[in-house]
C-alpha cells in the first residue's frame, strides 16, 4: 500500500469554488481503480493535509495524470495554494485501535 501525503497553504482566494473542487476530487478519487481511502483537514490558518491510501504506484499515478484532476491541479497552482509540499510513501505496516464495548481492546493489524 502507498500513502500520497498532500500538506498546503491556502491562499484567501474563492473559498466557495475550492470547497466545490475539493468535494468532486474526493469523490472522483473513490472511484478509481487502487483507491483505499482518503482522510483530510484544515486549520482556521489554511494549513491543510491530505492524505490518501492506493494500492499501487500506477494506480497513483493514473490519478495523477486524470484530466478532471489535471484540471483542479492547475486551478489550485493559479489560485488555491500558497504553497504546497506532495510526498509518495510506502506503507510497510500500519495498525489502528479501537476500544471495545466490552472495555477489551486489542491492535488490528492493517497491512
Amino acid at each position: 500500500m502507498y500513502l500520497v501525503v498532500f500538506m498546503s497553504q491556502r491562499s484567501s482566494a474563492d473559498e466557495t469554488g475550492y470547497g466545490a473542487m475539493a468535494d468532486a476530487m474526493e469523490a472522483l478519487a473513490a472511484k478509481q481503480a487502487g483507491f483505499v481511502r482518503i482522510q483530510s483537514w484544515r486549520d482556521d490558518h489554511g494549513h491543510g493535509c491530505t492524505l490518501s491510501w492506493w494500492d499501487s504506484l500506477e494506480a497513483i499515478a493514473a490519478w495523477k495524470a486524470d484530466a478532471r484532476h489535471q484540471v483542479a491541479q492547475q486551478r489550485g497552482k493559479a489560485l488555491w495554494y500558497d504553497s504546497f509540499e506532495l510526498q509518495v510513501c510506502k506503507v510497510e505496516r500500519a495498525y489502528d485501535f479501537k476500544a471495545s464495548p466490552s472495555g477489551l481492546t486489542a491492535p488490528h493489524p492493517k497491512a
